[in-house]
């Protein structure tokens, strides 16, 4: 079963995917995938709270934030994985540390062909991402690039996933299928 949460920052989005994850994976083994790769103590911070989060949930964790089929590698696709998450993820792949934060043009369909054949290749997944569409605020072209490239991945997760679901001040909204557990 593939699960895809969205919602606002600090709504639970992260808990919810933390108890599908655990639902689905019925003993199983259970993976964390995370995307985030920390600039600053704030992301560190971010990672650390995470981290206490999950304690004694049993997750794998895998770091993974780029090419995000790499961590096939090192898991059994019957497991469960969670990722978290797809926006952290494509802020690395379209700005590469590599390339001097320079923006790489083809990341985001790149990282939509790559999350979509993710969700494809495991048993059970629960790939959560951030809902960045509200406001009436104009951007700059590259932020813009950037929310148009999520919300393009974000409609691929949705089409091929079992169930879909927004957490907005901590209530759940399903928008399709039946949440496990």
């Amino acid at each position: 079963m593939i699960c895809f949460i969205s919602g606002g920052a600090k709504n639970g989005k992260s808990t919810l995917a933390q108890n599908l994850a655990a639902a689905l994976s019925r003993g199983g083994k259970r993976y964390y995938i995370a995307t985030m790769i920390p600039v600053d103590e704030e992301d560190r911070e971010r990672i650390r709270r995470h981290i206490a989060d999950r304690e004694g949930m049993e997750f794998e964790t895998i770091e993974c934030g780029k090419n995000i089929l790499s961590c096939l590698d090192q898991a059994d696709r019957e497991g469960t994985f969670l990722l978290d998450s797809a926006t952290a993820l494509l802020m690395n792949e379209l700005f590469p540390v590599e390339r001097s934060y320079a923006l790489d043009p083809g990341a985001a369909e790149r990282c939509k062909r790559e999350l979509v054949e993710f969700a494809r290749s495991v048993r059970n997944a629960v790939i959560v991402s951030d809902y960045i569409y509200d406001g009436a605020e104009e951007y700059d072209a590259m932020t813009e690039q950037y929310r148009r490239g999520l919300a393009g991945i974000d409609r691929a997760l949705a089409a091929v996933s079992d169930v879909v679901a927004e957490v907005a001040a901590g209530q759940v909204i399903l928008h399709k299928g039946v949440l496990p557990g």
